[in-house]
């Protein structure tokens, strides 16, 4: 599945019985949060809402879109994410071709490969409407909790390109609205956009910026993906969409945007600008701060005839963001066993803040083993923000948070298997004694080893003889207790 616009997924969500209409005026400034926050912790992530009159806008919103992990599938054109990840891992597994008969089987797979990158086109859906005297205050920006610091987009796509390299990044911050021109950068200092606007800075440049919003989702999932440094996010989405990235050059901007989008900001950042900025109900749970940061000058906004404003709200863990999350477990898990072949599975629990606590099992094959796989995760990527990393061993199902407790309950020993380091943290962590860096905590709960220093028998778990089970299972049946 492909979708050639966010109107197309909407349509499918609403064919499969996964979108409600809602036809009444609600308020963008807090109502429509209200609703939403509830629907995403009802069964199974609730529906997707389409708002058809938000509240002083003439541009329905589209919330809890990804909220669920079915949607979350079809968003990336697949009815399992574990689709992609196989994908990917066979990807990762090609090897060059030796004979003349692996040459030609070969073929195909770099037939495929090579029609990921994004092609430019010169009309597009999102320039059919052009406004020079743009005006942000048409759009149905949510302020999503009572004590933020005004109204916020949640769902951009930012793209900027390196001052020094041209190297293109498409990253997603959230921008408060200032008024009907200006909007905060949210750019956190480990994330690709802040690193242009320091080159920018450094050169005494001004930085253009295009802002999309909306689109076939995929784009929207991959803008939030940690892709290692270097990898075009297009290029990734193209992979997901097994299509190109159709782009258009900006209006006002020397930049490339994704010709399917619904509308797009163009404008620039000036160096050295900045602006009070928050507070914002965040995806931990808690507001982040209000602190200082770049200002993006809105130059001109062009747009689709009939767009859907896409946002989403974060905040208390369930919501539309885990699942995004999810499908970054899922998809990156083949990364990082090509870097930790002893790697098993992992899960990222929602309620654990994304990367903040994570479980990874292991195939565990000489001493202190679980050591070296935290100190490798937390050296990789974005899991060098990893807060608690529990490692046990691989007959444990990681996604069964009992079973990972009674695990991590019976094989570890405080003093013995609980390592404290310290190393970088979200600059939203506001636990940590210092901004962006602090304490992190390994814990192996993996059965202990005479060669890491165990000099008690270890005892066998508790199993029921197979033949004894076979035998009772008519039982079971007769009376309906299985």
């Amino acid at each position: 599945m492909t979708y050639e616009s966010l109107n197309e997924f909407i349509q499918f969500l609403e064919k499969k019985g996964e979108l409600v209409r809602i036809k009444d005026e609600v308020d963008p400034i807090l109502e429509i949060t209200a609703i939403a926050d509830k629907v995403s912790k009802s069964t199974n992530g609730g529906k997707a809402l389409l708002f058809e009159k938000p509240k002083g806008s003439a541009y329905p919103l589209l919330i809890n879109a990804f909220g669920s992990y079915q949607r979350m599938s079809w968003a990336l054109g697949v009815e399992n994410l574990e689709e992609h990840a196989q994908a990917i891992r066979e990807l990762l597994d090609l090897k060059p071709p030796k004979g003349f008969v692996e040459k030609l089987k070969f073929l195909p797979k770099l037939a495929d490969i090579a029609k990921f990158p994004p092609v430019e086109v010169s009309k597009a859906p999102c320039q059919e409407v052009v406004e020079k005297d743009p005006d942000l205050l048409t759009l149905p920006v949510l302020q999503c909790w009572p004590h933020d610091g005004g109204r916020f987009i949640t769902f951009p796509l930012v793209y900027t390109s390196d001052p020094e390299t041209g190297v293109r990044n498409i990253g997603m911050y959230r921008m408060q609205v200032f008024d009907g021109k200006t909007t905060g950068m949210h750019w956190q200092v480990h994330h690709g956009g802040a690193g242009h606007y320091r080159k920018a800075e450094k050169l005494g440049k001004r930085l253009e910026v295009a802002v999309a919003l909306g689109g076939d989702p995929a784009l929207t999932y991959s803008a939030t993906a940690p892709l290692p440094e270097g990898i075009d996010e297009l290029l990734f989405s193209g992979f997901l969409r097994k299509k190109p990235v159709e782009l258009v050059k900006c209006k006002t901007v020397d930049l490339m945007v994704h010709a399917d989008a619904d509308f797009v900001l163009e404008g620039y950042v000036e160096p050295g600008e900045r602006r009070r900025e928050g507070p914002f109900g965040d995806h931990t749970g808690y507001y982040s701060l209000a602190d200082m940061y770049p200002v993006f000058h809105v130059t001109c906004i062009t747009r689709r005839k009939d767009p859907v404003y896409m946002t989403t709200i974060v905040g208390k863990p369930p919501m539309e963001d885990g699942y995004l999350g999810k499908a970054t477990e899922r998809l990156f898990l083949p990364l990082i066993q090509k870097v930790l072949p002893e790697v098993v599975d992992m899960d990222l629990p929602v309620e654990g803040i994304f990367h903040n606590l994570a479980i990874v099992s292991i195939r565990k094959q000489y001493p202190m083993q679980a050591r070296k796989v935290m100190f490798a995760l937390w050296g990789l990527g974005q899991m060098m923000l990893n807060k608690i990393l529990v490692i046990v061993d691989e007959d444990t199902n990681v996604h069964d948070y009992a079973q990972v407790l009674w695990r991590v309950g019976n094989c570890m020993d405080a003093k013995r298997d609980v390592l404290i380091v310290d190393g970088p943290l979200d600059v939203l962590d506001h636990a940590s004694p210092q901004w962006a860096w602090g304490g992190k905590m390994g814990i192996d709960a993996t059965k202990k080893w005479k060669e890491e220093g165990f000099n008690r028998e270890w005892p066998d778990e508790l199993v029921m003889d197979p033949k004894v089970e076979e035998k009772v299972v008519p039982l079971l049946k007769k009376y309906r207790l299985i």
